[in-house]
């Protein structure tokens, strides 16, 4: 099954690239790895606001990670042209907005990495870190960035 096939079957339409909001590209290609910028969480096309351990709970902060992995996957399409081309899923790194007990950061993150590997199966199981910050540009709530190989 393709991965495009996989994404239908999982009703999800991979949105256009966003414009970079600062002084960057959304993606950079060094031989076969693709480097793509943290993507903010959004909600309803706006930044997705709030702080892990204070206004959000952890299945929010899962819900807001796979909606970056979604945004993550329409950049990668842009990146690589065809997401059947992409060997691995080799690095994800994810803030967590969070406060100084919040300690479930890992588990917010399991909402890309979970959906990752349903697209791309045991090419997308990836090395990860995952941080709890302080704030995170425009107030949102997860930023994740990742790094992808090309087949």
């Amino acid at each position: 099954m393709s991965i495009y096939d996989k994404l239908q079957a999982l009703q999800i339409t991979l949105p256009p690239v966003a414009a970079p909001a600062a002084a960057y590209v959304p993606f950079v290609q060094t031989g076969n790895l693709i480097f793509l910028s943290g993507h903010i969480a959004k909600k309803d096309g706006k930044p997705w606001v709030g702080q892990l351990g204070k206004n959000m709970t952890t299945a929010e902060g899962q819900a807001a990670a796979r909606a970056i992995a979604i945004d993550l996957m329409g950049t990668l399409h842009a990146a690589c042209g065809d997401l059947n081309r992409v060997k691995r899923i080799v690095k994800v790194m994810s803030l967590v907005n969070s406060t100084g007990d919040f300690t479930e950061q890992h588990l917010v993150t399991n909402g890309a990495s979970e959906l990752l590997g349903e697209v791309f199966g045991a090419s997308g199981a990836h090395a990860r870190s995952a941080f709890g910050v302080a704030q995170i540009p425009l107030g949102a709530c997860v930023e994740i960035e990742l790094i992808a190989e090309l087949g």
